[in-house]
């Protein structure tokens, strides 16, 4: 046979593919690059920081207390036991 042109092709490629599957790569759509200020990204860098090291202490925890086998309970202090306490000390 005759060789396909690659444009040909590749609209023979994407229809059998359109054809085997329903899923769709979302568009890709990117705003304009941006400049900041000096300030502005430093204090993008400084929050960026911060909530990475929250998020690494928070997986710390985690893991520590699994290693430890604690299990995090839910603390009331305005509990039951809390106005049992005060219930009784109030009647002495």
């Amino acid at each position: 046979g005759s060789p396909v042109p690659p444009e040909e092709r590749r609209l023979r490629d994407k229809k059998h593919l359109d054809d085997i599957t329903a899923a769709r790569l979302p568009p890709l759509h990117h705003s304009p690059a941006k400049l900041l200020s000096i300030e502005e990204s430093i204090a993008i860098q400084i929050q960026q920081k911060e909530a990475y090291e929250e998020m690494q202490a928070k997986l710390a925890a985690q893991k520590l207390a699994e290693r430890l086998n604690i299990k995090m309970l839910r603390f009331e202090p305005e509990g039951e036991a809390a106005v049992q306490y005060r219930e009784v000390r109030d009647e002495d």
